[in-house]
């Protein structure tokens, strides 16, 4: 029974610090932003199939679902991501799940180049220049660590950027432990990566 009682214990613990770690990476390195014009960035995920897969799909809806209230149309949507996982450029199969299945009929553009989140974040600068508010889509670890890099790139850009709705509590709770131990590490490495990919 003390058993069963701690693994339960533990359990919950668990799903408390992947949902407490995940939230709060969903709030870093954002502001209140100013202005009317917005721009979602919404970051490809490693996709083998000829559709969107359940990651990118997650992702889109994310996106989508993080225009302002009342900025349907006067928010341009950004899908980032080349063909690094198959032959269809990520930003390819999120624009056409985002069309074809959410019906979305707002402002869309490509970025179908990138291969990492450093190229993400690259390519995505000059359809960003004329925007008030940026956000950027995925996982929250994901999300940091491409708003990090647009601070280092760009950091007048990075004053604009405004939380994306990619945290919702209880939404992937049950691997949202996982996610954070994911997260932790790669956020580590953030550094390393900074300097490796710097002029």
């Amino acid at each position: 029974m003390r058993r069963r009682t701690g693994l339960a214990m533990a359990g919950a613990a668990a799903l408390i610090w992947g949902e407490w770690l995940n939230w709060r990476w969903s709030r870093a390195l954002v502001g209140s932003g100013e202005g009317d014009s917005e721009a979602v960035v919404v970051l490809g995920y490693r996709n083998p199939q000829a559709t969107a897969n359940f990651v990118n799909r997650w992702r889109v809806r994310a996106g989508i679902r993080s225009i302002a209230a009342g900025r349907p149309h006067g928010t341009r949507v950004i899908f980032s991501g080349g063909a690094a996982g198959g032959a269809a450029a990520e930003a390819r199969l999120m624009a056409d799940y985002a069309k074809s299945v959410l019906k979305f009929d707002g402002t869309v553009l490509l970025e179908d180049r990138s291969a990492t989140t450093w190229e993400n974040i690259a390519n995505v600068i000059p359809l960003l220049e004329d925007v008030d508010r940026i956000k950027i889509a995925s996982q929250p670890a994901h999300a940091l660590k491409a708003r990090a890099y647009l601070r280092r790139r760009r950091p007048d850009l990075a004053r604009r950027l405004v939380r994306a709705d990619d945290y919702r509590p209880g939404e992937w709770m049950v691997v949202k432990p996982l996610l954070a131990l994911y997260g932790l590490w790669t956020l580590r490495g953030l550094k390393a990566d900074e300097r490796k990919v710097s002029p």
